[in-house]
């Protein structure tokens, strides 16, 4: 081989290695990311997107967004960007929040942006929020007025984000409660539910007086009722079944009552029956206390004969009076 060849093969050689490192290079360090943070005035060096390679962070996740606010005019540092997404935050969400804020006047900090976004709450929306607040409608709530009027209203209530209290603050299911808890308290405070359909919107003002978004997230911008419907007249249905709980009570205490009649004439049927049987054992006495008289001299024959009569006498007086009326009339004739 003579050296013109060597050094040929050899000049391929370190071109195809050199064309490896640079692909490597420019796969490992973003380059192009760099020029274009440079391009739009952002300065941030090439060992600081190594450094973001190490420490596996995506370089254009920071990057872009630090680029988006600098052009809004916003201030913020690439370290503070970095630390939002190692800790598993939301760097794009947070910078367009910022930029919203920022356009439309309210103030917000990076920290207080970072720590709604790590709490778990979109800070993008709870700005657009602010700016456009929302209206949540609450579900069908029933009320009973005093005159026992069941009424079912709807409201719609318009809300706006508190940027101060989203971190802690309650959410949209508390406001529907207590929107809803006051419904019912004002309807149920009401002389009649004719009242509340010509007035309905002392149920809003009533209800809006309360404060009702204390310790949340939101503020209360107004409540409106949407619409109020007539339902059962609870008061009667109330009145019905306790006349029918009143008469149950009545029939099972008669029933008792009977109940214990029927023992008690049972109990002196008994009490007859050994009555009478006591009066046929003092029957069947007589006789024998009629001999011992009549055998001890006590009792003579003549007094026996004037018993006897006697006797006869009343058994006659006896079946007459049980004879039948009718009966009776035909033996006169």
């Amino acid at each position: 081989m003579d050296i013109p060849e060597f050094l040929t093969g050899v000049t391929i050689f370190f071109l195809i290695v050199g064309i490896l490192l640079a692909w490597m290079l420019f796969s490992f360090v973003p380059v192009r990311l760099w020029i274009e943070a440079w391009a739009a005035g952002v300065r941030i060096s090439l060992g600081t997107l190594i450094g973001m390679r190490l420490r596996k962070v995506a370089p254009a996740g920071v990057v872009r967004p630090l680029i988006n606010a600098t052009k809004a005019g916003l201030q913020l540092h690439i370290n503070e960007l970095e630390a939002h997404y190692l800790a598993g935050g939301h760097v794009d969400s947070v910078v367009r929040a910022l930029i919203s804020a920022d356009k439309a006047g309210i103030a917000l900090r990076f920290k207080q942006a970072a720590a709604i976004d790590l709490a778990g709450r979109d800070v993008l929306e709870a700005v657009q929020m602010s700016v456009n607040p929302k209206v949540i409608q609450t579900p069908r709530v029933a009320a009973m007025a005093k005159d026992g009027i069941q009424l079912i209203a709807v409201a719609r209530v318009t809300v706006r984000a508190n940027i101060e209290r989203l971190v802690g603050g309650a959410g949209e299911e508390t406001i529907l409660a207590r929107v809803g808890e006051g419904i019912v308290s004002t309807i149920g405070s009401s002389s009649g539910h004719k009242a509340v359909l010509e007035n309905p919107d002392k149920i809003s003002k009533t209800v809006l007086a309360k404060g009702l978004d204390a310790g949340t997230a939101y503020e209360i911008l107004s409540i409106d009722i949407a619409d109020v419907d007539v339902g059962k007249n609870i008061g009667a249905e109330l009145q019905t079944d306790q006349a029918e709980a009143d008469k149950r009570i009545a029939q099972a205490k008669a029933e008792e009552r009977r109940a214990m009649a029927v023992a008690q004439e049972q109990e002196m049927k008994a009490r007859v029956q050994e009555m009478k049987a006591k009066v046929v054992e003092a029957e069947a006495e007589v006789p024998l206390a009629m001999s011992d008289a009549l055998r001890s001299g006590t009792l003579g024959i003549m007094e026996l004969l004037r018993y006897r009569n006697v006797e006869s006498d009343t058994a006659m007086r006896r079946s007459l009076a049980s004879e039948p009326e009718a009966d009776r009339e035909e033996k006169d004739k």
